[in-house]
């Protein structure tokens, strides 16, 4: 069967600032960059953000690569800690500017759409430790401050804009589940940050439209959407699968595309004693500043049933105490991640977008396999032969193009990653790219993934 996608598709790929740049010319440190000053041994191989893939130095041949394998299409992030001097007045650094500048206008000379996304888990640790970072309403002022700046400077050049990438990670890595520094776990305050991120992320979106930057310019968020599927169609397993859909999905996309919380979930927070601190400006300051289109990031199903085992309440409110993940018998898994592959769910996704979202535009902003070890599935030409990855991207093409023929407003597909990149707590520990990289000599090979992308992007299709 002949899959082909709609006219001017985006084909491309996605990374973030801190995790390709490296950490040259920056005066400033992100959460990430502090934590490994701190505790390298947190890292996989004790491999840190310092150098990562050294886009800060290479982006010239990197971006004409990713040109060489037929993206029209790249998003990356500008990292706060990079770009601004001063947190408080939003004055420039220079070198900043330039390197962004760069980026910006290779891209567009190249023929790539450049998508900017505008915070990727890169609070700078100033304003952790100095308020608290996102549990402090200052903060989003000061974020608003530096979007307006971002806008100003590339505005004229990017069409596409992000606020965030994943914000549920961020309370899901700070404040519930330990995986990103400060690695508490407080319940009160990981919605108190999901609250104050909906609102940055609103700001943001305010300062955008009153500039009015580029007349086709539009802005989005970017969200990780891991529908949650129960057990089995029992009264307490739908309920389950729906608490979690709230907290792990909709906390985000309802307010995004709706302008509001989902009722139940605010009900919810209220009668556990959990719900954050707001004003009524605030809350139409979300009803009014609805994105443009969505970003989705798609990995894994999150599977879910009844909590069966007693909730232990001892570290206080927790998502957890209403539902708890399965493993689905016979599931197909990546054994590198231990995560399921259903591609199915991309069709899920297209369809819920379109019956519950109105329909708003959308793209895959990430979709990917990190595998580990590729060296060893490497040709006598140095080639890495994935056609693990070959396989796992045309199934979820297959579905997502099933959703899209069933009316769903999808305009492209970005695999997670260009060139392998650095990967937070793991480092390179799996590689997700359409490129090779050798970490120590710094080379870049095409893998043959890379060249499968290249045709169908050629053929908007395969």
């Amino acid at each position: 069967m002949k899959y082909k996608f709609p006219k001017n598709f985006w084909w491309g790929a996605a990374t973030s600032g801190p995790q390709s740049e490296g950490r040259f010319n920056k005066k400033h440190s992100s959460i990430f960059d502090y934590w490994y000053d701190i505790e390298p041994t947190a890292f996989y191989d004790q491999v840190g953000p310092n150098i990562a893939s050294n886009f800060y130095n290479s982006y010239e041949e990197d971006l004409k690569m990713m040109k060489s394998i037929g993206l029209n299409s790249f998003r990356t992030s500008i990292q706060w800690t990079r770009l601004i001097k001063n947190f408080e007045t939003a004055e420039v650094d220079e070198d900043g500017v330039n390197f962004y500048n760069n980026v910006i206008n290779q891209c567009v000379e190249l023929g790539m759409i450049p998508i900017i996304n505008l915070h990727h888990f890169d609070l700078p640790i100033e304003l952790y430790e100095k308020y608290g970072g996102w549990e402090s309403k200052h903060v989003v002022e000061l974020f608003a401050k530096f979007a307006k700046k971002c806008f100003q400077l590339y505005g004229d050049r990017v069409k596409y804009w992000t606020t965030f990438n994943e914000p549920i990670v961020i309370v899901q890595g700070q404040y519930l589940s330990q995986f990103h520094y400060p690695n508490l776990v407080n319940g009160k305050k990981a919605m108190q940050v999901a609250y104050n991120l909906n609102l940055a992320s609103a700001k943001a979106i305010e300062e955008f439209r009153k500039g009015k930057y580029n007349k086709d310019g539009k802005i989005g968020i970017v969200l990780n959407l891991t529908p949650a599927y129960p057990r089995t169609q029992s009264k307490d397993d739908l309920e389950a699968a729906d608490i979690a859909n709230m907290i792990d999905n909709r906390i985000f996309l309802d307010t995004a595309v709706l302008g509001k919380y989902p009722e139940g979930l605010t009900q919810m927070l209220e009668k556990d004693g959990v719900i954050w601190e707001y004003t009524e400006d605030e809350i139409k300051l979300l009803q009014n500043n609805k994105v443009d289109f969505l970003g989705v990031n798609f990995y894994q199903p999150l599977r879910v049933k009844k909590r069966e085992n007693k909730f232990d309440d001892s570290k206080g409110w927790l998502p957890d105490k209403y539902y708890e993940s399965y493993e689905k018998p016979g599931r197909r898994i990546n054994p590198d991640k231990n995560w399921e592959i259903y591609p199915e769910a991309m069709y899920d996704i297209a369809i819920n977008i379109r019956d519950n979202y109105e329909n708003i535009p959308w793209y895959v902003s990430e979709n990917g396999m990190g595998v580990h070890g590729e060296e060893k599935f490497m040709d006598e030409n140095g080639m890495v032969v994935d056609d693990y990855r070959i396989q796992f991207i045309t199934e979820h093409l297959q579905f997502l193009h099933k959703g899209i023929e069933e009316g769903s407003n999808c305009f492209g597909y970005h695999l997670w990653t260009p060139i392998d990149c650095w990967s937070w707590k793991n480092a390179y520990r799996n590689r997700y790219g359409l490129i090779s990289l050798d970490l120590p000599s710094q080379t870049k090979t095409i893998k043959k993934s890379g060249y499968w992308f290249k045709e169908a992007a050629e053929n908007n299709g395969f």
